[in-house]
This record gives C-alpha cells, sequence and structure tokens, in this order.
C-alpha cells in the first residue's frame, strides 16, 4: 500500500488484484502466520462438513430406502425409524457446530486480515503477537455486524417468499405468469448480491471505523457507489473461484472420482490448499476495496490518526472515530 491515496480511486479490476497480490508477496510472513493460525482451520472446518454431511446423509437415506421395504410397526421397522431419527438430529447438530466453529474464523480471519492491511497503509510495526491481541476485540464489532446482516438477508428473503406467494395466488404459471416469475428471481440475485456487497464492505468499515451494525452497513452502502461495477467483477470472480474448488472437493474426494492414477487425497490436499488461498486473497481484496471507495469519495484517511487507534491501548481495541477516518475532501 505504497501508493498515494489520490491514485488508489484510479486502480481497475486487474490494479486491485494486483495491489491485493502485492501486499500479500510484500508481507508474506505475517499473512503466513495469520493462514496457519486462522484461515487454515476455516478451510478445513469448510471441507471436511462437505465430507461429513455426505456420509451423513447417506446413511439416512439408504436406511429410508430400507425402511421403505419394510413392514411397518415390526422390530425392524421401529429400528430403522429410531436410527433415522437419531441420524437427522447428529446431522443438525453438526450443521450447528459447522456453522458456529466457520461464523467463529471467518470473523477472526477478518479481523486479523484487515487490521494488518490498515497496519501497513500507516506504515505501522506491525507482528504477528499483536494482530492476535486485537483480533479478539474486534471480532465482537464484527460479530454485530453479521447479526444485522444476517436480519437484513432475513428481513430480504421473508419479503421475497410473501411476493411468490401472492404472485402463486393472483397470477400463477397461466397467462404469461412464468415471465413474471423469471423477473422476480432476476430481481431476487440483484438484490442479494447487492446485500453481500454491502456486508462485505461493512466488515471492512466495522474494523477501521468507529460504525458496527447497520450503521456500518449505512456507510459500505455509500462507498459502494461508483465501484458497483468494480465490485460486481471481484464478487463474481471470488465466487466462481469458490465454486469451482467446492465441485472439485465433491467429485474428486467425496464422490471418489479420479484422473488417472492420482488418489483423492492428493484432491483433498489441493482443494485445501487452494481454498486456503482464496479465503486470504479474498480477505485482502475487499480491503484494498475499502480503500479505492474511499479514495473514489474524497475521504482522505489520516494516516497518523488511523496509526493511533490501530494501537492497543491498555490491553483494549481503541476504535477509529469517524472524524479521524474521513471527511477531509482532498482536490483531484
Amino acid at each position: 500500500m505504497d501508493r498515494e491515496q489520490e491514485e488508489i480511486q484510479f486502480l481497475g479490476f486487474f490494479g486491485v488484484y494486483k495491489e491485493a497480490s502485492k501486499i500479500i508477496f510484500s508481507w508474506r510472513r505475517i499473512f503466513t502466520q495469520i493462514t496457519l493460525t486462522l484461515i487454515l482451520p476455516l478451510s478445513f472446518i469448510f471441507l471436511i462438513h462437505i465430507e461429513v454431511s455426505n456420509l451423513l446423509f447417506r446413511k439416512i437415506l439408504y436406511n429410508s430406502i430400507e425402511m421403505d421395504e419394510t413392514k411397518p410397526n415390526t422390530p425392524q421397522y421401529n429400528k430403522l425409524s429410531d436410527m433415522i431419527s437419531s441420524e437427522w438430529i447428529t446431522l443438525c447438530l453438526f450443521k450447528i457446530a459447522y456453522f458456529s466453529l466457520l461464523l467463529i474464523f471467518s470473523l477472526l480471519s477478518t479481523s486479523a486480515v484487515v487490521y494488518t492491511i490498515a497496519s501497513i497503509y500507516t506504515a505501522k510495526d506491525v507482528t504477528f503477537k499483536k494482530v492476535m491481541s486485537v483480533v479478539p476485540k474486534v471480532w465482537k464489532r464484527l460479530m454485530l455486524t453479521f447479526l444485522c446482516a444476517f436480519a437484513a438477508f432475513f428481513v430480504y428473503n421473508i419479503v421475497t417468499m410473501l411476493v411468490i406467494f401472492m404472485w402463486a395466488v393472483t397470477i400463477g404459471v397461466k397467462n404469461g405468469g412464468v415471465v413474471v416469475f423469471v423477473l422476480i428471481a432476476i430481481l431476487y440475485f440483484i438484490g442479494f448480491v447487492y446485500l453481500a456487497l454491502v456486508w462485505q464492505l461493512a466488515s471492512v468499515v466495522t474494523v477501521l471505523e468507529d460504525s458496527w451494525g447497520f450503521q456500518a452497513m449505512l456507510k459500505s452502502k455509500e462507498l459502494i457507489k461508483g465501484k458497483m461495477v468494480l465490485s460486481i467483477f471481484m464478487f463474481f470472480t471470488l465466487v466462481v473461484s469458490f465454486v469451482i474448488i467446492r465441485i472439485l472437493f465433491k467429485e474428486m474426494v467425496v464422490n471418489g472420482w479420479s484422473l488417472g492414477s492420482v488418489d483423492r487425497t492428493f484432491y483433498g490436499v489441493l482443494c485445501f490448499l487452494l481454498l486456503s488461498c482464496l479465503f486470504l486473497f479474498g480477505l485482502v481484496l475487499q480491503t484494498v476495496l475499502y480503500f479505492v471507495c474511499k479514495s473514489f469519495h474524497h475521504q482522505n484517511i489520516d494516516k497518523s490518526a488511523l496509526a493511533d487507534h490501530l494501537e492497543v491501548y491498555q490491553g483494549e481495541y481503541v476504535p477509529l472515530n469517524a472524524k479521524d477516518v474521513q471527511l477531509e475532501q482532498y482536490q483531484v
């Protein structure tokens, strides 16, 4: 982040990717430490979830088929019914544990990466020990922002379901109803992507500014204006990469497909490493995007003020006040 802030606003798609790559390679030691501590467990949790969920679901499916072929109200039938109930409970508990761990490590990783890049931006001495001491305190603020984003997604989905219900009751599939449904689906997808973009940038705002929750999302909404196309391209490249890795893992590792003599252990390790790199790169990208958006809106960040507020003071994270971050307009 050795560019002047006035220059950052002109970074395009490839410029942002180049800047993110430069940051990671220039500070590869601390990012390697963050990856080993937080991002590798995050990747492992995600991939093991696919494997275990598949095994549990196959057992449920197999026992369900067996039960359908068994005479009702027999000892065998009752035994299979109890097994299926127990397996569903196990699957639900596993899902709860999975989502909890995924959320925790995701927010911790976001805290660590954003804080590290902000320290690099201010030319402040940053060590892994200092990052890890700040991360738990920043994580609390990120949790509040996540809960607000979750509430926004929940309301959005409820409203969409009501709209679909009204469509089914009033129009249905007749008289051009399919076209209306496709239009609703397209609008839903656009809105979903927009909310995802706002939430991602709001996570960075939460770490670097004195805003969290809905306030951080409102600031993110304003920041993203003017850089929407760039944000969308970045979002879809990351999503497509994520989907490719997931499909590769599911087909080559979970389902046991193979290309040549290579066994599934190789593909498992490959997917694990690729996913870890993708998680790290994605977090760095969204932080760089924050600085690009701030620069585009001519909101100059006082580096000395940012450095002061990133310090750990008596063991507590000191949030960055809005007056220290922005609202100093500069001329381009």
